[in-house]
């Protein structure tokens, strides 16, 4: 991968009101149809103040997110068709988008093989940067050491504001509102050429897709000529889809084996996030089976799950990270964690109930007729001696006067007393 993150925060940081230097936008508005509605072209500094921004917020947004996450570095195919839309994108971007004909040739692929079911619009950015060279402190100096030229596109869905209700100034009440087209931010979208390591690479382009969406491989392939790729959020889903099936119908024995892998995934991530000159973990087949050896998972599971991760991931194995479910790996800490404070609670209880047995097994053997307390006393003697008991003051204190022979002893809390 060409295409750093260094590269994308210097293009982002670029799109604010003093830095800005889109010269030029064209835009085309499509109802649910498939139907062009609505073509225009601006010059993108002659916006008014509101619309400038909220077109600045959409091109922001497209080039948002994380690499190989939902922001992927995509490579030409090598075919005939391939080419051609290459060399169509680089005329369209020597145009300077004053090309209608041009123009309607994008508008038009992207009808064909974006799949959405509302209305939308497509919208097409022109950009010169004049990229300054570095010293090797890596400060940035005046002076310009590339070019880059490029188009960005945006494609955002349209859709009808919520239902509210507001105040009618002209009728001076509180009524519905009326409800009003709003575009949304990118669904997908893409920069061309792409801004590899500080510069343009004609080879490549950097495609944006909204977090938990899918990549829409027919655009990436026809529209873009391009060899697709799956996000994260798809290659997360196919990697659950490919250890749970393997099980069959045994769905406890699966989950328990998925986030036995998912927690040794989740340590070869974390390896890698505390030296970032790493680089990221490749899912490729071995490891996949190294993690399903580890998990204590069947042998004929094993085999089943290698026969469909190659056949699902082919020669395009995914980074560790964009199958780590987050989320499940803690939880399951969780569950774990209190599982083990509940197993310490139970064994405490079991010593307690077993403690305060013994104790009164002791009590009742060596306390037989006396037991006290610090509030209650409580004699037990032979019915034919408890006639003999009563109270009494001995040196101004009640006292309770129990008659005891010769041959007696008397004992309090297992002590004998002196008679």
């Amino acid at each position: 991968m060409n295409i750093t993150k260094g590269d994308v925060q210097e293009l982002r940081r670029r799109l604010k009101k003093k830095e800005c230097t889109f010269d030029r936008m064209c835009g085309c508005y499509v109802n649910s149809g498939k139907q062009i509605v609505l073509k225009f072209t601006d010059m993108f500094s002659e916006l008014e103040e509101d619309e400038y921004f909220k077109y600045l917020e959409i091109a922001k947004k497209t080039i948002s997110g994380t690499l190989s996450s939902n922001l992927l570095e995509l490579e030409f195919d090598r075919n005939e068709a391939s080419d051609e839309r290459r060399a169509y994108l680089l005329t369209l971007r020597d145009s300077k988008l004053a090309n209608e004909e041009l123009l309607d040739r994008l508008y038009e692929k992207v009808i064909e093989e974006y799949s959405y079911p509302g209305n939308y619009l497509i919208l097409v950015y022109h950009d010169i940067y004049d990229v300054p060279s570095k010293a090797t402190s890596g400060e940035e100096q005046e002076e310009s050491e590339e070019i880059y030229e490029y188009l960005l596109c945006a494609v955002c869905p349209v859709d009808l504001a919520k239902p509210a209700l507001g105040y009618k100034e002209d009728e001076n009440r509180i009524g519905a509102r009326d409800r009003d087209w709003v575009v949304g931010l990118p669904d997908l979208g893409f920069v061309y050429p792409a801004f590899a390591s500080r510069g343009s690479d004609v080879n490549s382009v950097m495609y944006y897709v909204r977090t938990g969406r899918p990549s829409h491989a027919e655009f990436i392939e026809n529209v873009l000529g391009c060899i697709s790729q799956r996000t994260a959020a798809e290659d997360k889903l196919a990697f659950k889809n490919v250890v749970i099936d393997a099980f069959g119908e045994d769905e406890e024995q699966a989950n328990q084996a998925f986030f036995k892998m998912q927690r040794t995934i989740s340590a070869m991530v974390a390896e890698r996030e505390e030296d970032e000159s790493l680089p990221p973990v490749e899912l490729t087949a071995e490891a996949v089976a190294d993690l399903a050896l580890e998990a204590e998972i069947p042998e004929k599971v094993r085999e089943q799950i290698g026969k469909s991760y190659a056949h699902t991931f082919g020669e395009q194995p995914p980074a560790a990270q964009n199958v780590l479910d987050s989320r499940l790996v803690e939880e399951g800490a969780v569950r774990e964690h209190t599982a083990a404070l509940e197993q310490k609670v139970a064994v405490l209880q079991q010593e307690l109930a077993q403690h305060a047995a013994s104790a009164d097994e002791e009590n009742e053997d060596d306390v037989p007729w006396v037991t006290g307390g610090s509030i209650n006393i409580e004699l037990r003697v032979p019915e034919e001696r408890a006639s003999a008991i009563r109270t009494g003051i001995v040196e101004g204190r009640k006292c309770l006067l129990v008659p005891i022979e010769d041959d007696e002893e008397a004992c309090v809390n297992g002590k004998n007393l002196p008679l």
